[in-house]
């Protein structure tokens, strides 16, 4: 870990540049919330990237954090570092509302789920949680419970989603790191849109609780400013739980310390749209010249795609049927209330029987086959994050297309949620008006180590 300076402002400041400065003396975890807090509050009502802010229970934490650093006795590795929680995630003493008015806030909250109890267990200090769409159903971020969540490079355009709230926070400096969930791309997307890093490990690195209605898609993942400071976090995050029957076994190394490992002369496959998505020229060419200076850097850069064809009715499939199991649980007129989009997934997946789902997971099995050989050659594929930038803010889909769902316009994400396999996105530029462009690498399963070494060599050559 880099030490800080005295006199960095601690709102810019990585969680790696914190927990050094605390452990030399140069800064207090009460600081660090505090200025946290401060960003919170001067810039979240334009943004509204919170749907609960705990300032009191934040600086607790914080000053049982700078007792412990003060004591020489650190309880974690990033202990007394400011977080935000997505919303979707069970945390004692919060109500988890998921983005919906169906929920009930006034229960009890007597449990974590595995991500938060973690964190907890390690020290940081709880800021809130942040905003989501109605039970994380779509790739943008606003729900009649919460409004509507706004991108800190341009107010007037989407964060993303479906882990909006979290990239916002961490692209606003309210606090630098943050943890969602990816069952489409809901990491990687904000993470591309908001000018931050996100990363979906693979499936069961990070165990789940309660089991997520998308099963085998869904993923949690942490979003940070640098690769460091997610593999930080994914040092925390895949402790293991025995909540998840189907969590991965621990690392048997750890990722900060995997990630100055040599990755020039790896074999990149690069592929500008899969053989099937339509990408804006401007990404395209954002993404195009990044990719040559990773090429030029040491990497051996090949132009391939996979080979598989776009699996988007697969995703839809197992996605809609995933929405129908989780809202039969809610009561009786539920249907009514809910955003009118995850209403008609809902429909489309009450209509589906087990033959379709099982159809559905079959195509998976073929792309994830297809990936497997691709990596045969390929040590990772290199594709862009997302085909567009960030769109008008409240819209579902891009204002004046002829797009219908949200899965039409993130076909790099989406796929590799279906093989399960760790997927990174970090920036890779701005177009001419500033908006953020993503690069996405993806490794074969299991191989989440080597994806963050090789992030980590792309962050440094391209910032």
């Amino acid at each position: 870990m880099a030490h800080t300076e005295i006199g960095t402002d601690p709102a810019a400041m990585t969680a790696a540049e914190l927990a050094a400065a605390y452990s030399a003396g140069a800064l207090s975890p009460v600081e660090a919330t505090r200025a946290a807090l401060d960003a919170i509050a001067a810039r979240d009502d334009v943004l509204n990237a919170f749907c609960l802010v705990d300032p009191e229970r934040a600086m607790v934490q914080a000053k049982e954090s700078e007792a412990r650093w003060h004591s020489g006795h650190a309880q974690g590795l990033l202990d007394g570092v400011p977080i935000s929680i997505k919303d979707v995630f069970l945390t004692e003493g919060w109500p988890t509302l998921r983005g919906s008015t169906s929920i009930r806030r006034d229960v009890r909250w007597p449990i974590d789920s595995p991500a938060t109890a973690r964190l907890r267990e390690d020290g940081l200090v709880f800021l809130g949680k942040t905003t989501t769409p109605e039970l994380a159903w779509k790739a943008t971020t606003d729900s009649a419970l919460s409004g509507i969540t706004r991108n800190p490079v341009d107010p007037g355009k989407t964060c993303g989603g479906s882990s909006g709230g979290s990239a916002a926070a961490v692209a606003a400096g309210m606090g630098p790191v943050s943890i969602g969930t990816d069952g489409g791309g809901s990491v990687r997307i904000p993470a591309s849109f908001c000018g931050v890093v996100g990363f979906k490990p693979t499936h069961g690195r990070i165990p789940l609780y309660p089991a997520s209605p998308f099963g085998p898609l869904a993923h949690a993942g942490p979003i940070a400013r640098t690769v460091e400071d997610v593999a930080l976090l994914m040092d925390i995050l895949s402790l293991p739980d025995h909540r998840d029957p189907t969590a991965a076994a621990p690392p048997l190394l750890t990722f900060r310390g995997e990630l100055q490992r040599e990755v020039r002369g790896a074999t990149v496959g690069y592929s500008a749209n899969l053989g099937f998505a339509q990408v804006d020229p401007e990404v395209a060419a954002v993404v195009a010249a990044a990719v040559r200076a990773l090429d030029e850097a040491g990497l051996r850069v090949v132009e391939a795609d996979p080979g598989f064809a776009d699996p988007r009715d697969a995703f839809e499939t197992m996605w809609a049927a995933g929405a129908a199991a989780m809202l039969s649980t809610f009561p009786a007129g539920t249907r009514d209330r809910v955003d009118p989009g995850l209403g008609a997934m809902w429909d489309r997946g009450r209509s589906l029987g087990a033959v379709d789902y099982l159809a559905a997971r079959a195509v998976a099995a073929e792309v994830g086959i297809a990936m497997g050989a691709f990596h045969t050659a390929h040590d990772v594929l290199i594709t862009p994050t997302m085909p567009i930038t960030a769109f008008d803010a409240g819209c579902d889909v891009p204002p004046g297309s002829s797009m219908d769902s949200w899965p039409q316009w993130t076909p790099f994400t989406y796929p590799f949620n279906l093989t399960q396999q760790p997927a990174i996105s970090i920036p890779a530029g701005r177009t001419a008006a500033g908006m953020p462009v993503g690069l996405q690498i993806v490794g074969p399963r299991h191989s989440d180590d080597f994806v963050l070494a090789l992030a980590r060599f792309a962050e440094a050559v391209l910032s």
